[in-house]
């Protein structure tokens, strides 16, 4: 990578791409670290899952489509406006561009939106069964329950227009057939609340797992769910 007249050349497969717009650098680096995060702890692929944040009343930043996820940096974070428009036109948005800006749209109160297929959450958006969040304080705390949004075509715009009605009263939701979602204020409450719930998942399959062996688990109580509740 060169340094050109404060703009930057990036080599994509032999070919030179000037990116011009450099840009709110710390929040594209944050962006790019949060993916390289999530892929890192694998609860992503390569190609799979996108992350975006608000940046101010103008934009907010995306991951780009088709470019390694766990390893992104700042530069080859795309910025898009409000209205959709990509503002750095050099860079391929991820598909999923519109369901990030309705969500965030939808929840001004939220910054951070984090996509991801993890595998043991992918396993309940397939099936009938919900995760289970009361076998622990912490999952029922943070998440109380899992939505699941109806199917729809991955990058459509049916898809973005599901999932943020769903995401409008939940901060984290399984999207039916397809992955994981999660908003927050920071982008690590979104990255918590997506392992929050590829943990609760994980434990739902060992407590069913022990119970048809015979070995009892207990779920939290009437009474405790009600004193979480009271202190959320």
């Amino acid at each position: 990578m060169l340094l050109l007249n404060n703009s930057k050349v990036l080599y994509r497969n032999g070919v030179a791409v000037t990116i011009t717009n450099m840009k709110y650098e710390a929040e594209r680096k944050a962006v790019a670290d949060m993916m390289s995060r999530l892929y890192g702890r694998g609860l992503t692929t390569v190609g799979g899952g996108n992350i975006s944040l608000r940046i101010d009343s103008d934009c907010f930043a995306i991951t780009p489509s088709h470019i390694d996820k766990g390893n992104l940096t700042p530069e080859i974070i795309a910025l898009v406006d409000w209205e959709g428009k990509n503002l750095t036109p050099e860079l391929p948005l991820s598909i999923e561009t519109e369901m990030h800006r309705l969500i965030l749209l939808e929840r001004p109160e939220m910054n951070a939106v984090v996509h991801a297929h993890p595998a043991y959450s992918c396993v309940f958006a397939a099936c009938e069964e919900p995760i289970d969040t009361k076998l622990i304080c912490e999952s029922y705390f943070m998440i109380k329950e899992v939505p699941v949004a109806p199917y729809r075509l991955m990058g459509t715009p049916e898809l973005a227009e599901v999932t943020a009605a769903v995401a409008k009263d939940h901060d984290a939701l399984l999207m039916k057939n397809h992955g994981a979602l999660a908003v927050g204020k920071r982008l690590v409450d979104a990255f918590n609340l997506i392992e929050l719930m590829e943990n609760a998942a994980k434990m739902t399959i060992a407590a069913r797992l022990m119970e048809n062996i015979g070995i009892g688990f207990s779920r939290l109580s009437d009474d405790a769910i009600a004193k979480l509740d009271s202190i959320r």
